[in-house]
């Protein structure tokens, strides 16, 4: 419970106390003490490639956001985020495409983790056009949500050269990707880690997204 309300402390010291835009929806606040323990979703944790067609609900949806990225709180530097990234850069942006989540607007969303919020960026359910861009993967249709990773590389190269985006940025990827998918685990829902793309495809579809695609994540019901 301490934990909560510290995250929700953090949020409200970054995203001040002005109004919130009608195109940005406060998520609830992420669970950061109840579920299944780290080991038991370490060995559960498997590639799922089939969805039931049943919507996910806006928690669940916070919950995996927040964990792909969301404020934390380390008692050293103050709010930080759930994953390690190098250098502290944090060069990934976190996308949510939305399909079928209660209480949601279907479209394409950008995270913000300072204030746990989504930010609606285009209208209407890109799933169809978005499995085309991954070499028609059906399993990016049937998902109710994807979560869509993209890099801002200048953020790292500035400091790291080549190496860091060679080495450093997909490091930050995978890092993010296990989080996300042993949190799908937790509240019993399936994923799986997909990088057959075209990014320049992607980019297409998700109109107004910042950096390179490099990663997605379709999240649903195991079927």
């Amino acid at each position: 419970m301490k934990k909560t309300i510290l995250i929700i402390i953090a949020s409200l010291v970054f995203s001040g106390c002005g109004a919130v835009a009608e195109d940005v929806v406060k998520l609830p606040p992420p669970e950061t003490e109840n579920g299944m323990s780290v080991q038991e979703a370490i060995y559960k944790r498997r590639s799922t490639r089939k969805y039931l067609p049943e919507a996910l609900t806006l928690e669940e949806v916070s919950q995996l956001l927040w964990a792909a990225g969301g404020a934390t709180i380390d008692g050293l530097t103050g709010p930080t985020r759930s994953y390690a990234s190098a250098g502290g850069i944090y060069p990934l942006e976190v996308y949510l495409v939305a399909g079928d989540v209660e209480g949601l607007e279907a479209g394409l969303y950008q995270y913000s983790w300072r204030d746990n919020t989504v930010k609606l960026i285009q209208k209407g359910d890109l799933r169809n056009s978005l499995a085309r861009a991954a070499y028609g993967q059906r399993m990016i249709t049937q998902a109710p949500i994807t979560i869509v990773l993209t890099a801002i590389y200048e953020k790292t190269t500035s400091r790291y050269g080549q190496r860091g985006r060679d080495l450093y940025v997909p490091m930050d990827a995978g890092h993010v990707g296990q989080n996300v998918h042993l949190q799908a685990e937790s509240l019993g829902l399936g994923t799986v880690m997909v990088g057959a793309f075209t990014p320049g495809e992607v980019s297409k579809v998700l109109k107004g997204v910042k950096g390179t695609p490099i990663y997605m994540m379709p999240i649903g019901k195991k079927a």
